[in-house]
């Protein structure tokens, strides 16, 4: 479309740049689709296919688009304002933390470590298992 707005040109023409990485009858399947959209219009000359840009179809896009793009560049300097806040107060606090004095030590006493106490075990609730058969008998006098 870039290409098209400095006036008509061939589909081989608008096609040169992108042959490095698209062949002819890719670039032309996308200009059928601009012009299925009413943005090109593609003529016959000869041999030829000079397309040209339709303007009023841009026109209407463009009207189309304005109260979006009005709403989101309201919303983007909202967040700009937004952001500026909360980097200048992250600024202040970092900086304030930086001018506080260390915490002194109070003179003549010293702290001992404290021994680091052992956690205390989970009580379980597990149930007991049965004894064995074997295990039974003798306990009862009896064997087997």
């Amino acid at each position: 479309l870039a290409r098209l707005a400095e006036g008509r040109v061939g589909v081989t023409e608008l096609a040169e740049p992108f042959l490095a990485t698209m062949s002819l009858p890719a670039v032309t399947k996308h200009v059928q689709v601009l012009e299925r959209a009413g943005l090109v219009t593609k003529t016959r000359e000869a041999q030829r296919r000079p397309c040209e840009l339709n303007a009023d179809a841009l026109r209407d896009i463009a009207d189309w688009v304005e109260p979006y793009r009005a709403m989101w560049e309201a919303s983007l300097d909202r967040l700009d304002e937004y952001l500026k806040t909360v980097t200048a107060k992250q600024a202040r606090l970092k900086q304030q933390e930086q001018t506080k004095p260390a915490p002194a030590k109070a003179k003549g006493t010293t702290a001992k470590p404290r021994a680091k106490s052992r956690p205390k075990a989970k009580a379980t609730t597990t149930k007991a298992k049965p004894p064995k058969a074997a295990a039974r008998g003798k306990q009862d006098g009896r064997q087997k």
